[in-house]
């Protein structure tokens, strides 16, 4: 890990596209501004990972499957009865 000291309004420059400046201090918090290309993903390490949580509690959930093809039936079956009523 490469650790560098910056003051408010110094940037780090990574590539030849991507800028990471530092925009202020107010007491713990730091507030950064990054520049990247569109296609480059900047994301919170915290949202991260609690997508990748989220998604291996989904991958571990119960799957319920539903036989759609007899619902289609039982559809058309009660269209049928409405259109012969008539």
């Amino acid at each position: 890990m490469l650790i560098l000291n910056r003051k408010v309004n110094e940037t780090i420059v990574i590539g030849e596209d991507i800028r990471i400046t530092l925009l202020g201090v107010d007491g713990e918090k730091i507030k950064v501004g990054i520049e990247a290309p569109q296609e480059v993903k900047v994301l919170r390490e915290e949202l991260l990972e609690a997508t990748r949580d989220t998604n291996m509690q989904a991958l571990d959930a119960p799957t319920i499957s539903f036989d759609l093809s007899k619902v289609k039936k039982a559809k058309d079956v009660k269209d049928t009865e409405e259109v012969e009523e008539e």
